[in-house]
């Protein structure tokens, strides 16, 4: 076994005084002595193993030393402890920590459990050595040094066998910090550590703590566990206060990380510790001045007691709490009631009787706190239960083989802790319904009760079990909660830095110096939409929807064109058929006066060839209306530019015609003979036959087809033809312009000519109003948007056929209805 002792002095410095040559005196002469005194332990039995136990019996540790007048002037003395392990007399104020106590009465209960039972460890007398570190890592340290030196204060080097018991295994300590100094000091000598309480999650480090183990998770996962806790309740904005200690900063450290991955942010992060009376102060400030309502505290017992004292001496608005497993379910603190609605992660409940202590007098346990005599079941003393039976199956695996049916073990086996060590990490068992293994890290499986502070029927505050929390189960399925909450002021706290962005807005930081959940609220830009709560970003509808017009939901757009149940079609719809009705009324008119000389000398042919080109060009206007399909888009821009150049070349076939007639009234002139009927017929087809050919290799090339058009709106779809080919358009469109121009040159050429009736003048007019429909209309086609682009081309179709009729027609229909005395070849020929 390890051991350290100090030889009593240097064999050379032994030759001086006594001159005796001790290098040739046999080994068993040589005597090691223990330096200093030692301290009795609080509890002890020997047995063939010893198992050590280090915890805080006492609060608080003192170091005065009174004089002997001193003492005889007080009049009521108690032992208490000091660093050194001495008796000091001081006033008697009561500072035991009856938790602790419960903690060594459980541990030796265990132990006598398992000396008791003939299945584990058959044969063999465990025995303990149980110190009290009075709450001071230098004490906790002393004990750790004293427990590796065995109980023995004369070791002979040539003497194998210890006077008392191996120690096995230390169960230590009711806290991180002094676990931390105890694992240094006796990992040295591989001797293995259970920890019933010190959760700190640097202690998982096997590099710096090989032989640390223990029954309690690690901080790591209830800071993760207080992270999703807080997130599940949409708390994003809280304050954070801890104990100045390894328990405190790390389990604090662990869980800002935690909350940052939530998307939690912190107002405020304070670590005090109970002796800090100024700092104290200003904790409880922060917290009294804070816009955070949820407070997160990772604290000791003893941090929040003080805390909470100075909190309850100045009214403070009220604040939700959420506390770790270390001060949660302490009911010294819940005369707090202004905390009334707690809530925090606690150790499971389990029944374990435990034995009053005969260290107690029955005046003491009138004074020591309920705490020890407990009136619901343990938590933390069913750990210190684990911790022993944990390293008792250890010590079993070491020294006992299974033979048949039972194990035999060998209490006379000089026990290696490195084996013991060894064994302990692959220990798993299950003991009264306590199951107890370590991971590789030394850490058993995480499972918390959620708990809750209510108020009883008689108004006082009790913790109840709400929930669980286990860390093996799958993600997102670890946590659970099972019965209502009880909250303070009856209604659940909203903690929030910025109240929560609704669909249709994302946030934004733009507060400078504030944490990223201090945020403004900013709607979705055109076109985009969020349809969640704090939404980071929005997102693009697709192509063919556009958002409602609170931008929290994607609907179809709207499909525009120009329908044959809108107004402004209903009205083109009736003026192109009103037209066409004209043109055919016209013809019926020049059919009745066929015989007439005003019809005759218009060249009734051209006339009702015209007027036929005119009914076209008024009816194709009407498929522009309506939903564009395939063969509608190839039918309307092929029918108008056919149309359109038939009557245009009929009007060219009449204005030829006009200037041969007069050419033919000149002296000796017969030009009427290569222009006469077969020829102007042969023009007529001609140039309507090039339109044709235009339209022919437009619509086998590149046809016109229906498009959705999404650039014109961006809320709403546009369904329109599109052109296909752009050329073949302007081409269909330029034939017709080059006609009429020509046309109109030689209806401007033919205006003056002598005659009383000179259809040339109309014909400038016709092709004057035809020419400005056309050129106004360009401009207008390319700059209007969506269906008026479609009633914009059936406008200038419709103008410039009124134009024609109106023109060309109106004039003769008014002689031949109104004046038919001027229907006589007399008055056409009188020449004024």
């Amino acid at each position: 076994m390890n051991s350290v002792f100090f030889l009593s002095g240097s064999l050379t410095g032994l030759k001086q005084r006594t001159g005796v040559d001790v290098a040739n005196i046999d080994a068993s002469s040589v005597r090691c002595n223990l330096r200093g005194a030692t301290r009795s332990p609080a509890f002890s039995k020997d047995g063939d193993f010893i198992i050590g136990g280090v915890f805080s019996i006492h609060y608080n540790m003192y170091t005065e030393i009174y004089n002997y007048i001193t003492i005889l002037a007080l009049k009521i003395k108690k032992q208490k402890c000091n660093i050194f392990g001495q008796c000091v007399l001081i006033f008697v104020t009561l500072s035991i920590n009856a938790r602790d106590l419960r903690f060594s009465r459980a541990m030796i209960f265990a132990i006598e459990e398992i000396n008791n039972s003939t299945e584990l460890l058959p044969g063999i007398n465990l025995g303990y050595q149980i110190h009290d570190s009075c709450a001071a890592v230098p004490v906790a340290v002393q004990s750790a040094f004293q427990l590796s030196n065995g109980g023995d204060n004369v070791y002979y080097k040539d003497n194998n066998c210890s006077q008392s018991g191996m120690m096995a295994g230390v169960v230590a300590e009711s806290g991180s910090t002094p676990s931390i100094a105890i694992s240094r000091v006796i990992g040295s000598f591989d001797i293995p550590q259970v920890s019933h309480i010190a959760t700190c999650a640097c202690l998982s480090d096997k590099q710096q703590f090989p032989n640390f183990f223990r029954t309690i998770p690690s901080d790591a996962f209830q800071a993760e566990a207080l992270a999703k806790l807080v997130k599940h309740f949409g708390w994003t904005w809280i304050g954070a206060i801890c104990s100045d200690s390894d328990y405190g900063n790390n389990g604090m450290a662990s869980f800002l990380q935690a909350a940052e991955k939530e998307g939690i942010c912190v107002e405020f992060s304070e670590a005090f510790y109970r002796t800090q009376a100024h700092k104290i102060q200003k904790v409880a400030d922060f917290i009294r001045r804070s816009t955070a309502k949820v407070i997160v505290a990772f604290a000791a017992t003893g941090e929040m007691k003080v805390l909470l004292e100075e909190l309850a001496t100045k009214p403070s608005p009220s604040r939700l709490w959420i506390g770790s497993e270390s001060w949660i379910t302490d009911t010294n603190l819940q005369r707090f009631t202004f905390c009334e609605g707690a809530i925090g992660f606690a150790i499971p409940k389990s029944d374990i009787l435990v034995a009053a202590s005969p260290l107690l007098t029955d005046e003491d346990l009138q004074k020591v706190p309920n705490t020890f005599i407990l009136s619901s079941p343990p938590r933390i003393t069913t750990l210190v239960y684990k911790a022993v039976y944990a390293i008792a199956h250890a010590i079993h695996n070491v020294v006992c083989v299974k033979k048949s049916v039972k194990a035999q073990c060998d209490k006379h086996l000089i026990l290696d802790t490195k084996q013991v060590l060894a064994a302990l990490k692959t220990v798993n068992f299950s003991h009264n319904g306590h199951s107890v293994s370590f991971d590789a890290n030394g850490d058993p499986v995480a499972v918390y009760e959620l708990v809750n502070w209510q108020k009883d029927e008689s108004g006082n505050i009790e913790v109840v079990t709400v929930g669980y929390y286990d860390a093996s189960l799958p993600k997102n399925k670890e946590f659970l909660i099972n019965r209502n909450l009880t909250w303070m002021d009856g209604r659940q706290e909203v903690s929030v830095c910025t109240e929560s962005c609704p669909p249709g807005t994302h946030r934004v930081v733009l507060q400078k110096g504030k944490p990223i959940c201090c945020y403004d609220c900013i709607p979705c830009p055109e076109g985009e939409i969020s349809n969640t709560t704090d939404s980071l970003d929005c997102f693009l509808c697709p192509l063919e929807f556009w958002p409602n017009a609170e931008r929290d939901s994607c609907h179809p757009k709207p499909v525009e064109f120009l329908s044959i149940n809108e107004t402004l079609a209903i009205i083109l719809a009736a003026f192109s058929v009103g037209g066409a009705c004209l043109a055919i009324l016209t013809a019926a008119v020049f059919f009745h006066h066929r015989t007439t000389p005003i019809v005759r000398a218009n060249n009734s042919e051209l006339s009702f060839l015209l007027l036929f080109s005119l009914t076209l060009c008024f009816l194709c206007s009407l498929t522009f209306i309506g939903a564009p399909t395939e063969w509608s888009c190839m039918l309307r821009h092929s029918a108008f530019g056919i149309t359109f150049v038939l009557c245009i070349s009929c009007v060219l076939g009449k204005t030829i015609v006009v200037l041969m007639a007069f050419k033919a009234t000149l002296p000796g002139s017969n030009v009427m003979k290569w222009f006469g009927p077969p020829q102007q017929r042969l023009t007529v087809v001609l140039l309507t036959f090039v339109q044709v050919l235009i339209c022919t290799v437009w619509l086998v090339l590149r046809p016109p087809f229906p498009m959705k058009n999404f650039s014109t709106y961006k809320e709403r779809i546009i369904l329109e033809c599109a052109l296909g080919s752009a050329i073949g358009f302007w081409a269909v469109l330029g034939y017709i312009g080059l006609l009429a121009v020509f046309c109109f040159v030689l209806a401007v050429l033919a205006r003056k000519l002598p005659d009383n009736f000179n259809e040339a003048k109309f014909i400038t007019f016709s092709m004057l109003i035809f020419c400005a429909v056309w050129l106004t209309f360009i401009p207008a086609y390319v700059s209007s948007p969506g269906k008026f682009t479609v009633a914009v081309e059936i406008f200038a179709i419709l103008a410039s056929s009124f134009g024609l009729i109106m023109c060309i027609f109106a004039p003769k229909c008014f002689i031949i209805l109104c004046h038919p005395e001027r229907n006589t070849k007399k008055y056409l020929m009188n020449k004024n």
